[in-house]
């Protein structure tokens, strides 16, 4: 693949050097930038991005060793050719010591000229075709696979569409496994970053002294096993989005620089004095009570404010009645293909189990429940033997008050307790008709009409002898 490649930057304080560069190297169809200093050098490449940089050595002002020592520590990946009419081998080491990719002594060929700066181009090329495939390796998800046709989910996915195309920094809060990470892709693939990197960050699975280095890099010896200067994941997200999951873990002296790195994207390395910038979109989520980490003083109430400007909150899965099934129908599509079987769909009384459980784990958790299901079932429908019996899954459940909250009406909490209650039955007593309403001290009729009403699948009047088998 052609990538286009950013212009040159060519500094020079003489004003006919710097127009036989630019006859040199326009001839060949590159772009350049000319400055006669190295000071107006450093507030270019503070602005725009350049793929390459050919210095002076000797410069009014700052000089070229100089200017090549602060551009190597502030923009490592821009490589800079030294060229000087004064040239030993000395100042040669110099320049490289200094950090230029290549030393051009004066008068040289064009030939000479154009040669290193075909060697840089490539490099460019290169480094943008790497970071386009690991980035095309991570691809963010899209809206598309945030599956679900709850009232909530359709809510959800309109707020995804509305937001997605703005900068706004979102936040993301909800228990494990509600798709938080899902919410973030999408709104990555819905803006105008999408073309560039989007980097994740699980904030609960990086050690607490490591975080702040893998979050904004840090410079050689900043501590013991810092053999060479590293990069931060905001940099390598530059013009794109960062995501930091579980940000409800991070310490607060982080916390304080993070708050520093939204207010205008600036960050300093570990170890390191200059400040940098960065263009990035931050979106942050968390499964923790963040109003109650607020009061515990565990989190800092002004990066709440600041990461709050957008907020989003997945519904868990218990609260999305049919989108159980939905969603179970397409991981069973899903395990199908993977595992080339050819299971149809689940059973009425399948399904009334799947319904009647709490899912402590969310979509997650029926994930795992469906692939366990599809590796179990020998035939062409899921069957109830083939689903956990959920009884540890069940003690994972809260008990819970439940709070009306105007949402609901009385009578449609009434059903949901209801429905709950007979489905919960109904998988005691194996989808037994009979068994249940014996159990709910009511008649098979009186059970049957209920079940109609609130739209929960017939049972038998068998009993169910086959062995359930126990949940690993």
């Amino acid at each position: 693949m052609n990538w286009p490649l950013p212009p040159v930057l060519v500094v020079d304080d003489e004003k006919n050097m710097r127009l036989s560069l630019k006859s040199i190297l326009s001839g060949e169809g590159y772009e350049l930038k000319l400055v006669e200093s190295a000071e107006e050098a450093i507030a270019l490449l503070e602005r725009e991005s350049f793929f390459m940089v050919i210095t002076d050595a000797r410069l009014g002002g700052m000089s070229g060793y100089q200017f090549l020592a602060t551009a190597s520590k502030r923009w490592p990946n821009t490589p800079c050719l030294m060229i000087t009419a004064y040239a030993t081998p000395k100042l040669a080491v110099e320049a490289i010591k200094a950090g230029a990719i290549d030393y051009l002594a004066k008068p040289f060929a064009p030939e000479e000229l154009l040669h290193a700066v075909a060697r840089c181009a490539e490099r460019h090329r290169l480094l943008s075709e790497n970071a386009a495939l690991r980035a095309h390796v991570t691809e963010p998800y899209r809206l598309d696979e945030i599956i679900g046709e709850s009232p909530r989910m359709q809510e959800l996915r309109q707020l995804i569409t509305k937001f997605g195309p703005t900068n706004a920094t979102v936040l993301i809060l909800g228990e494990s496994g509600t798709g938080k990470e899902l919410i973030a892709g999408a709104l990555h693939s819905l803006s105008q970053r999408r073309s560039n990197n989007y980097i994740r960050i699980n904030c609960a699975a990086i050690p607490e002294n490591l975080l702040e280095s893998e979050l904004f890099g840090h410079e050689k010896g900043a501590f013991t096993g810092a053999v060479k200067q590293k990069l931060g994941r905001v940099e390598e997200a530059h013009n794109g989005t960062i995501f930091l999951d579980e940000i409800g873990d991070m310490s607060r002296p982080l916390q304080a620089k993070l708050l520093r790195f939204l207010e205008d994207g600036s960050y300093t390395r570990v170890g390191g004095n200059d400040e940098l910038h960065v263009d990035v979109r931050l979106i942050a989520a968390t499964n923790r009570d963040i109003h109650e980490a607020i009061r515990q003083n565990n989190f800092r109430e002004d990066l709440y404010h600041r990461l709050n400007v957008v907020q989003f909150r997945p519904p868990p899965l218990r609260e999305r009645g049919n989108d159980v099934i939905i969603l179970a129908e397409n991981f069973l599509s899903q395990f199908n293909a993977t595992m080339n079987k050819h299971i149809r769909s689940f059973t009425a009384a399948a399904k009334n189990k799947l319904l009647g459980h709490h899912w402590p784990g969310n979509v997650r958790e029926l994930r795992n429940v469906i692939e366990r299901a599809v590796i179990l079932e020998p035939g062409p429908e899921i069957q109830p033997a083939s689903l956990p019996d959920f009884n540890l899954e069940g003690r994972l459940r809260k008990p819970e008050t439940t709070v009306v909250t105007g949402n609901k009406s009385l009578d449609e909490i009434m059903a949901d307790f209801e429905r709950q209650l007979i489905n919960s039955t109904l998988e005691q007593s194996r989808y037994n008709i009979s068994r249940t309403a014996e159990q709910l001290k009511i008649s098979r009729h009186a059970l049957r009409y209920r079940m109609q009403r609130l739209n929960i699948a017939s049972g038998t009047d068998e009993e169910d002898t086959s062995v359930i088998p126990k949940d690993a």
